[in-house]
């Protein structure tokens, strides 16, 4: 999920790449529910997003493929972190599928800092971004999927860019750009 995001944001830009990504968590909301109330709007949603967006002949594709994978993945980690929530207790289906991804991770993160050797400032904002950026999300995302549907969780998570483009704007003085992302530089 992390790495398409990040391969996305390279190619289209965060705003569309964000953007794109909570297509996951919006889809999860809206099968959930199954209302034709809720596809139909969702339907007009996503024309909407096509028409402001205006895709044409200079769309970086790939862009706009990882961004979509980026999605898919959030929608499944949304099922799959609910699952597992329900039938394990705790938080030690956390622990156990962030202990399966370091490992995964681990030979590539050797190779890297055998070539680029880290200082320990970097390896101090690594860990704490690795906790604010993984670990308190995971932990808060299992414990809220035990308590409220994934249609819900789905909703209140693709409405977190409102909040970020708040929080950018009130905090960090930034304002949304009118132009699209989907040109590549």
């Amino acid at each position: 999920m992390n790495l398409g995001l990040y391969l996305a944001i390279e190619r289209i830009g965060l705003g569309l790449a964000v953007t794109l990504e909570f297509l996951g968590p919006l889809t999860v909301a809206i099968v959930a529910s199954g209302r034709v109330l809720d596809i139909g709007c969702a339907i007009v949603a996503a024309a909407g997003v096509v028409v402001l967006t205006d895709p044409g002949p200079t769309t970086d594709v790939l862009g706009v493929a990882f961004a979509l994978a980026a999605a898919a993945s959030w929608a499944a980690y949304i099922l799959l972190n609910r699952s597992v929530g329900q039938q394990i207790p705790g938080l030690q289906g956390t622990a156990v599928a962030s202990a399966v991804t370091g490992g995964l991770w681990l030979p590539v993160a050797a190779i890297w800092f055998v070539i680029h050797p880290p200082t320990t400032a970097a390896m101090v904002l690594a860990i704490a971004c690795g906790l604010l950026s993984s670990l308190v999300p995971y932990i808060s995302d299992v414990v809220a999927l035990r308590r409220v549907p994934a249609a819900m969780f789905g909703t209140f998570s693709s409405i977190s860019p409102v909040w970020a483009a708040l929080a950018g704007w009130l905090m960090l003085g930034q304002s949304l750009a009118s132009t699209n992302g989907w040109v590549s530089a």
